[in-house]
């Protein structure tokens, strides 16, 4: 896809604040510090539309994006950030949960991964919740820049292994330094969401 414009609509903590409408939506799950909003504001060619911070943990609602009036990316709270209460992380996980079971324009959840490392407890729990609900998933291995092309390969099959990925599903090599995977991950979104 091509992105003309892309901007924050709002950040939401509860369904009466979603954006009305009946706009497809892609939401962007991840360990805190994956590299969500580098991934965000790659694909959407925005230097710092998605703030990124060096304070793990720092999205705490759902943030609404609208790219080219068609489409809206749904940033959610990066999981598994141990300086967060284990009420706080009760409540996202709530807010997260419910969001993602009942909203009917979602269409698609973007599971980031950290390709250096085997997926955490907390990745594989995300993707077997995503299953589970029968919420078509891509998975985008970020950080590709990090490790020898030589090696993507194995570090990929221990990300498939871990997760106990369906062959169905996408598996993205990424890296938001070099733009590695940003045609391919568009590809993928807008097969799920139906826009060119």
């Amino acid at each position: 896809m091509k992105v003309t414009s892309s901007e924050i609509v709002i950040s939401a903590v509860k369904p009466e604040q979603y954006p009305q409408g009946d706009l497809p939506e892609i939401a962007l799950a991840g360990r805190s510090n994956v590299g969500k909003s580098s991934f965000i504001n790659k694909l959407l060619n925005r230097k710092n539309l998605a703030r990124i911070s060096s304070k793990p943990g720092k999205t705490q609602t759902l943030n609404f994006y609208i790219i080219n009036e068609v489409l809206h990316f749904v940033d959610v709270p990066g999981y598994g950030y141990a300086k967060v209460s284990k009420t706080e992380r009760a409540a996202w996980g709530k807010m997260i949960e419910q969001y993602m079971i009942n909203r009917e324009q979602l269409k698609a959840v973007v599971l980031i991964v950290d390709l250096r490392h085997s997926p955490s407890n907390d990745d594989v729990m995300m993707y077997n919740f995503l299953k589970h609900y029968g919420i078509p998933v891509i998975i985008i291995a970020t950080k590709a820049d990090k490790i020898p092309k030589g090696k993507w390969e194995k570090h990929l099959k221990v990300v498939r292994d871990t997760l106990d990925m369906d062959k169905s599903d996408h598996l993205i090599l990424f890296s938001s330094e070099t733009g590695l995977g940003k045609d391919k991950a568009w590809a993928a979104i807008s097969l799920l969401t139906k826009h060119k």
